[in-house]
């Protein structure tokens, strides 16, 4: 059931990044290009983005488990720090860079763009180097101790 779900839900975020104009990365650059040619109709794909994670939030915060009996998972974490914002910097710069963020750089690789090739590798360098940095961090802690 898990997975007949995830696939569902993968297919369903898919068609929305498709519809919206998410995964056309000269949409996506027009939209963030605020000082040029900016294109806002993506600003109604975000707000009802963020009016249904809301709105889920609400909802899986009253619960244990999901509705198909998965445990459920939430963020913990409620510190504002420099790697959090460091984080969201290196993410906006990408993004703005690539036109992609990673879901509709997935599908565009998936819909064989060549862009999305170089994004989706170097967002997987990105993480295999945030991986080896943490490793490394952990190790020198777990010495110290």
């Amino acid at each position: 059931m898990l997975i007949l779900a995830s696939l569902l839900a993968g297919l369903v975020f898919g068609l929305g990044l498709i519809v919206s104009g998410m995964a056309n990365p000269a949409k996506v650059l027009g939209f963030l290009d605020l000082f040029g040619a900016w294109d806002p109709s993506l600003m109604l794909v975000m707000a009802g983005a963020i009016t249904v994670g809301r709105l889920a939030f609400l909802i899986a915060k009253r619960r244990t488990r999901s509705f198909i009996g998965a445990e459920m998972k939430l963020p913990t974490a409620r510190k504002v720090d420099g790697r959090l914002m460091a984080g969201s910097a290196l993410f906006g710069i990408g993004w703005g860079m690539a036109g992609f963020c990673p879901g509709p750089g997935l599908l565009g690789l998936g819909m064989g763009q060549p862009k999305a090739l170089v994004f989706v590798c170097a967002m997987l360098a990105g993480m295999a180097l945030f991986e080896l940095i943490e490793g490394r961090k952990n190790a020198a802690g777990a010495r110290a101790e």
